[in-house]
């Protein structure tokens, strides 16, 4: 499995948009979990989901979505802010909140310069016979309400030869990185402003 994070704040980059339109509060109402048509696509996401929207969890979710790539293959992403502030005030916060989690895990994660353009590395070790799975964290600008600041996007893709296999890669994938949220608030929490 490989994990890395970057940045995305400038030009025409995306914004995370906190209260869109069809936003479900699954921190509130974990039991509206069946109204997310991702969540019923892929079941890995609704764990990871529920996980991220827990009391316990130090962020909560805002938008996802679900696709298959090509056959064996799925990606989806999910839009994070951190429950206390609801946005991260300064890029810095969030992109050292994003070094943390990828630090827990992969330790030897590669800097995203060394990635090849448009193509995210989904096979472990380059080899295409294996499966593999990755965790790529882009700080973005966010909105909620009138407040702006920073937020996380979380990108999950995994691909194998079938795709009961990816379905179960990216669900590790899902795994580690919910593991890896739980003691990121004692290294870089998110911002309590």
């Amino acid at each position: 499995m490989e994990a890395d994070w970057e940045v995305e704040v400038g030009g025409d980059a995306p914004i995370i948009d906190a209260q869109w339109p069809g936003f479900v509060d699954l921190r509130a109402t974990p039991e509206r979990m069946v109204e997310i048509a991702e969540a019923r696509a892929l079941p890995p996401l609704a764990d990871l989901l529920l996980a991220l929207n827990s009391e316990r969890s130090l962020v909560r979710t805002s938008k996802c979505d679900v696709w298959q790539p090509e056959p064996g293959a799925y990606a989806c992403y999910v839009d994070l802010l951190p429950v206390r502030g609801g946005l991260f005030a300064e890029w810095e916060r969030a992109e050292a909140f994003c070094r943390v989690v990828v630090k827990r895990i992969t330790p030897r994660a590669t800097s995203s310069a060394n990635m090849q353009p448009g193509r995210h590395p989904i096979l472990a070790a380059g080899n295409e016979s294996e499966v593999g799975a990755t965790i790529l964290l882009v700080v973005r600008r966010a909105v909620t309400g009138q407040s702006e600041g920073f937020g996380v996007t979380a990108y999950f893709s995994a691909e194998a030869e079938s795709s009961p296999t990816a379905v179960e890669a990216i669900a590790s994938a899902m795994v580690a990185f919910s593991n890896a949220l739980v003691p990121v608030a004692s290294h870089a929490g998110p911002d309590q402003s």
